[in-house]
């Protein structure tokens, strides 16, 4: 139940640092309503996640996830360029959330 709820939380990371940049610097009602609901729940679910998973495979299991997701979507959506180092490095930041979760 932990991975799954740091999981979710990561999930989440990357729909509050999308809101974020949508919001405008919180100038858009919206996207900030969004960033704030997802952060709260996204921290929420790390600090959950952390009392029963080691605390630096949590973050960095969370910071992954938050961050492929977020550079994915924002490629996916033209709002970043794509590029065969992008996907390999992001590739790269999978494999080692992946070893985390076996290491584990």
């Amino acid at each position: 139940m932990s991975w799954f709820i740091l999981v979710l939380s990561g999930v989440l990371e990357a729909v509050w640092a999308t809101a974020l940049g949508r919001s405008e610097g919180f100038s858009k009602p919206g996207p900030t309503v969004v960033f704030a609901v997802a952060v709260v729940a996204s921290m929420v679910g790390l600090a959950w996640a952390m009392r029963h998973l080691p605390v630096g495979t949590s973050y960095a299991v969370w910071v992954g996830i938050g961050a492929v997701l977020t550079v994915g979507y924002a490629m996916v959506t033209g709002e970043e360029a794509v590029s065969v180092l992008k996907v390999l490095c992001v590739t790269m930041i999978v494999g080692g959330v992946i070893g985390l979760k076996l290491a584990h």
